[in-house]
């Protein structure tokens, strides 16, 4: 709560009309949509191309969304790790060789938050879903009475809608994918570790050998995974028992996402699909044949090899189906590595890990690949998050328009931005948030930190970290000269920015003066 007053007074104190920003190149298309730069000239490729499109096809095309849990920028081959850390990704690296690979493709830095951005399209300071929801949380209102999932719009004009695999954006009575606008989910409603915890003796033995804290923590236990049909109730698909059972979960959504895939084809509908896997997630349990089929032969690495096989299997099946012209496929991840869980995690070269707001925490792998639209072999800089995944999705299916006009959506089409050669984003900047902190912001190449983490032991960002008021200025790193953000130079090189970047906050903060922001009680 304390938390929250500080943020109104906060919101309170920007609330005034905000100065001329000489760098803001950014136009307001609706009063309740991220201000985004306008590329005219992209936009006319991008509706030649889709119109051109549809006539072929006949109808609209589909997206599939390869989620990755905890993956880090560094894990695939093209991003610098594959092969060179023990793990060759040659699925992952053809999609991105034939496609575009962004390197400044950002998440919120824990899985709900991330995971909320993707399917609400807005910051998740807004929806209140801020931090992970945990074995026996309880929420004091279920944000989905007011989010609006793509699943929910993207259904109503004829698309079929799934989410297959990890949810983890609640799971109390109305809070599963199928109960807020999706024809089907099937998967884990919170996360792999809520199974492990109780069927890993040597690594929860305080818990699991004490009779009296296991039978209360049992009652808590997931029994599996879960499946239901929107309207329908929910039931148990997969009952999870061992660790064997564990380390089939991928391959049994895959199994799902095949025949998610195989029914929307033959029954002559798009579809629009989140196949969100459990790895790279702790604990790691590779399925039977890829244990040990990584050269660095450690659970993480064949995780990641088996999530690669996966990818090429989904691939191929669009291929087989005929969809590879008409299916726009995004990888990417929920947010950095965890580094808490090493070795049983991913990589970033970037400064911290998950849970915390320096680059190894949200800035992530993304690549967009759609064979015939967007050109192959392109590497781009330029920004993109999370929530424009969603605006983009709605925009290509024919439903951006019908979103409410009482809540600020934070994401930004960037059909234009995809479908061009060597096109230019039209995001200005990325906001950073911790839970209801407000931490930092990425403009042009330089990220600005209004909020710092401090690791206090090395490889604790979660488990042993503060989050620190700067000093006397934002702490500056051009991330061009100092990817690592390891000196801040913004007193010494970027004065002559530094307004500018607070201009682009206080406005950012503003919004939530006219567009107040829900509390479910995951605050302190």
């Amino acid at each position: 709560m304390k938390r929250f007053l500080v943020l109104s007074l906060l919101i309170a104190s920007f609330s005034v009309v905000a100065e001329k920003n000489v760098f803001n190149d950014a136009i307001v298309e609706k009063a309740n949509m991220e201000p985004a730069i306008p590329r005219p000239e992209q936009e006319k490729v991008a509706v030649s191309k889709l119109k051109n499109l549809e006539a072929k096809q006949g109808r609209k095309p589909n997206v599939l969304v390869l989620l990755v849990d905890d993956l880090g920028w560094g894990d695939p081959g093209v991003y610098g790790g594959g092969a060179a850390i023990g793990a060759p990704t040659p699925n992952i690296d053809k999609l991105a060789n034939e496609g575009l690979r962004l390197t400044s493709m950002y998440s919120q830095p824990t899985c709900t938050s991330s995971r909320a951005a993707l399917t609400t399209g807005r910051l998740p300071v807004r929806s209140g879903l801020v931090r992970p929801i945990l074995t026996g949380d309880k929420v004091t209102q279920n944000p989905w009475e007011k989010e609006v999932s793509q699943g929910k719009l993207l259904s109503k004009v004829g698309y079929k809608t799934a989410l297959i695999g990890k949810w983890h954006v609640g799971e109390a009575e109305g809070m599963l994918p199928h109960e807020v606008g999706f024809d089907y989910f099937y998967g884990l409603p919170s996360v792999q570790s809520d199974y492990t915890q109780f069927l890993v003796e040597r690594q929860y033995a305080d818990m699991m050998t004490n009779k009296e804290l296991y039978t209360k923590a049992s009652q808590l236990r997931p029994e599996g995974l879960i499946k239901g049909r929107k309207g329908g109730k929910r039931e148990i698909a997969y009952p999870i028992n061992s660790i064997e059972d564990i380390s089939m979960i991928d391959q049994v959504l895959r199994d799902e996402s095949v025949k998610f895939i195989n029914q929307a084809v033959d029954e002559g509908k798009p579809f629009y699909l989140i196949h969100s896997f459990s790895k790279i997630h702790n604990d790691n349990y590779p399925a039977p044949k890829y244990k040990g089929a990584s050269p660095a032969a450690m659970p993480v690495r064949d995780a990641m090899v088996e999530v690669d096989d996966i990818t090429g299997e989904l691939v191929a099946l669009l291929k087989e189906k005929g969809q590879l012209e008409n299916t726009l496929i995004i990888f990417t991840s929920d947010n950095g590595p965890n580094e808490d869980t090493w070795p049983d995690s991913g990589y970033s070269p970037w400064r911290g890990g998950k849970g915390t707001t320096w680059e190894g925490g949200v800035r992530i792998p993304g690549i967009a690949y759609w064979k015939g639209m967007i050109s192959a072999g392109q590497v781009n800089n330029g920004l993109m998050d999370l929530t424009d995944i969603y605006m983009t999705s709605l925009r290509l299916g024919g439903v951006i328009d019908e979103l409410p006009s009482n809540m600020y959506f934070d994401g930004i089409d960037q059909t234009a931005f995809l479908l061009a050669d060597n096109g230019k984003s039209r995001r200005q900047v990325v906001y950073m948030w911790s839970r209801e902190d407000f931490t930092a912001l990425r403009w042009l190449d330089y990220k600005i930190h209004f909020k710092v983490f401090n690791t206090a032991v090395p490889r604790r960002n979660i488990d042993a970290s503060f989050l620190l008021d700067i000093g006397t200025a934002p702490w500056v790193f051009n991330l061009n000269m100092d990817p690592k953000e390891m000196a801040s130079t913004g007193h010494q090189y970027f004065e002559w920015g530094m307004p500018q970047a607070t201009k682009f906050m206080k406005a950012h903060i503003a919004t939530m003066k006219k567009y107040p922001n829900t509390d479910i009680g995951l605050g302190l």
